[in-house]
């Protein structure tokens, strides 16, 4: 099946038949990456990238043309396993000599000096870095509105957000500019995109992807992931991009696994060794607020899941009612410290007008004038959480719920294989619909935030949509360090949602 029937029979194993069709001569990948910047050129409006690296891209494909006409495939694909692959990265991750904006105007000059240890990895394993991607400023936003380049709009419903931080890369992926991408999930900035775009989504066990080279936002919090049309692409980038890296102080010890051959074997069953796969479901994930489509949707599709051969599992984890404090607690501590270097001395733009300050005060707040509203609104709220006679009240005792949360998961998993839910308590709302309310935009991440205070990896899968069109996330957790498990349980469901829609069973 060529790319583009694959594409348009909704086969989304983009990876799969790009390089078959590479295999067979039947395209060049100068001719790939060419139609994939057509595609970027055409759908500007969507402003989802920052940066285009038409470039570097035409000419990464040339060298990787000439590699195709002088070696056989089989020791390409061996060496090269995103040989070809058009990727799209989000613009808070470092690509040596250009520009690094975090989606603000305080960086809209930084060229960073190296390249992000994930970045590096897939140049090396013959992926084409088609553009950077616009993002909520520092990575700071549920919505993609927050930017200092402009929102990311949604890539096909019109007035909708796109989710974020990772806006852009969802959003390039979802309206076709990319195969794939990378992100970032501090407390939810890949699934929430991923859910409202309708598209595959991985935050990683913290630890387990490199975190050097990205621009932190919350160190404890943090952590790289790869979004893709489909859990066998999704496979395929997390496989390039995890392990050990000495060169980042949280990244764990743990040797290389490869998921994404297994994710095809695993695909075929629903046991876990000789019984049913034992799926936990939290009474806390179908709470009041939580909007009808998006329960009957989850609903509806863990009814499925037992009457294939998994079994539902009633579970509870008491200390999630905390998570959202606790996460914002530590979340704006953390970016109060971490954004303090960008002062316009040590990194930053510095302003004609805090160049002529007269006083260290007037320097400060002229320079510090570039930021964007949400990031001051978390500096300050992370200076005071900081200060004073205040860190032992707030910062403490939010992380000492923290483990309370982590024990609610460890106690859970005890009993269950893995955890399913809601990504998200809505769909994708209206451009400017959450701007004046903080604590709305903040309540999207109700789902979210635990798997990051967990520092477990978690997934969105799209369920379809919803009778407006609306695309609708189902969330999946695994115990730490368990990206095989998930990632192979993610695969059979997402075959098994496609054929009950095919079926229309799923009415």
């Amino acid at each position: 099946m060529s790319l583009g029937r694959a594409w348009k029979a909704g086969d989304f194993r983009l990876i799969q038949h790009l390089h078959q069709a590479y295999a067979s001569g039947e395209v060049g990948v100068s001719t790939v990456i060419e139609s994939f910047i057509s595609e970027i050129q055409k759908k500007r409006s969507l402003n989802a990238f920052l940066s285009e690296r038409s470039e570097p891209a035409r000419a990464k494909a040339r060298e990787l043309d000439q590699l195709l006409s002088s070696s056989s495939w089989s020791n390409i694909r061996q060496k090269l396993p995103l040989f070809g692959v058009p990727l799209a990265i989000k613009d808070n991750l470092h690509v040596a000599g250009e520009v690094t904006t975090c989606g603000s105007k305080m960086l809209q000059n930084y060229r960073a000096p190296s390249d992000a240890t994930v970045v590096r990895l897939l140049q090396d394993a013959g992926a084409v870095l088609i553009g950077k991607t616009n993002l909520d400023e520092f990575s700071m936003g549920g919505s993609g509105e927050n930017s200092s380049f402009g929102p990311t709009l949604h890539p096909f419903l019109e007035g909708r957000v796109p989710g974020g931080s990772s806006s852009g890369s969802a959003c390039a992926v979802a309206a076709q500019m990319a195969m794939g991408a990378l992100g970032s999930d501090t407390g939810g900035s890949i699934r929430l995109p991923a859910s409202y775009c309708g598209i595959v989504g991985l935050k990683p066990t913290y630890g387990r992807v490199s975190r050097n080279g990205l621009v932190a936002f919350g160190s404890s919090l943090d952590q790289v992931g790869p979004m893709a049309r489909s859990v066998a692409d999704l496979s395929a980038i997390y496989d390039v991009i995890h392990g050990h890296d000495p060169r980042d102080a949280t990244s764990a010890r743990l040797s290389r696994e490869q998921v994404a051959a297994e994710t095809q074997a695993s695909s075929q069953d629903w046991k876990s060794g000789d019984r049913p796969v034992r799926l936990g479901v939290p009474q806390e994930f179908f709470v009041e607020g939580v909007d009808a489509p998006v329960r009957r949707a989850v609903e509806s599709a863990l009814e499925h899941f037992r009457s294939v051969g998994c079994e539902l599992v009633p579970i509870s984890l008491p200390h999630l009612v905390h998570a959202i404090p606790v996460y914002y607690v530590i979340a704006m501590a953390e970016a109060s410290s971490n954004l303090s270097r960008f002062d316009g001395v040590r990194y930053g733009t510095r302003s004609d007008e805090a160049a002529q300050a007269q006083t260290l005060h007037e320097f400060y707040a002229q320079a510090r004038a570039l930021f964007g509203r949400e990031v001051k609104r978390r500096i300050l709220l992370g200076s005071f959480i900081l200060s004073a006679g205040y860190h032992e009240a707030y910062y403490r005792k939010a992380c000492q719920v923290r483990r309370l949360i982590a024990n609610d998961f460890q106690h859970a998993f005890e009993r269950v294989d893995l955890i399913v839910g809601p990504v998200s308590p809505t769909t994708a709302f209206e451009l400017g619909s959450h701007s004046r309310s903080p604590l709305e935009m903040y309540l999207n991440d109700l789902f979210t935030v635990p798997a990051n205070l967990a520092g477990l990896p978690a997934l969105s899968l799209p369920l379809g949509s919803d009778s407006r069109g609306m695309p609708i996330g189902l969330q999946c957790i695994a115990p730490a360090f368990q990206e095989r498990r998930l990632l192979g349980w993610a695969a059979r469901a997402e075959a098994e949602l496609a054929s009950r829609a095919v079926t229309g069973s799923s009415k």
